[in-house]
């Protein structure tokens, strides 16, 4: 199976939930959406030293595409998160077809703060287009024993969830921000 990995923290949880349940798991770093480009280096530093130090296999698409990001959103930025769940995915299952694996997924489906049914409705998709299907599974019930064991590892943890725009609504005071 291939996950994809939007943050080292959040692939924690989902990585082990798959390896216990039997899967030979590989990640894939696709993240052209992450502002500024330095926090975007740091995410993938990140998941370079995660996947040292699991030994997990991993494919990186390392793309810093923020004006492809903005044009698809700008018109309409309450809706950037559905583009941004269906780029990110569709990438996903796109090299997952082409690497010969079974299924996809992906770690987004470990936070609370992301929509799950976006996220399923967009990985199923994005699964039909290229022949793969993609595995949902709800691994927010781990969400506690990510954040610690993320802390345990010293893995950098990010404040916000990637783009510009939530990167806005997290530091703007929330006065100004409505």
């Amino acid at each position: 199976m291939l996950l994809h990995i939007c943050c080292a923290p959040c692939s924690i949880y989902p990585l082990q939930k798959l390896t216990e349940a039997g899967h030979n798991v590989a990640g894939f770093f696709y993240n052209h959406n992450i502002h500024p480009y330095q926090e975007y280096q740091r995410r993938l530093d990140a998941v370079r030293e995660f996947a040292a130090a699991k030994e997990l296999k991993m494919i990186y698409r390392d793309e810093y595409a923020l004006e492809k990001f903005l044009s698809a959103v700008a018109q309409n930025p309450s809706e950037r998160c559905h583009y941004c769940y269906f780029s990110r995915l569709d990438a996903a299952a796109e090299q997952a077809a082409a690497s010969g694996y079974e299924a996809f997924t992906s770690s987004l489906l470990y936070s609370r703060y992301q929509n799950h049914a976006a996220i399923r409705t967009a990985g199923e998709r994005a699964g039909e287009r290229h022949g793969v299907n993609f595995h949902y599974e709800d691994f927010r019930p781990g969400w506690q024993e990510g954040i610690k064991l993320s802390k345990e590892m010293g893995l950098y943890r990010q404040q916000y969830c990637g783009c510009i725009y939530s990167e806005k609504e997290r530091y703007l005071p929330k006065a100004q921000n409505a």
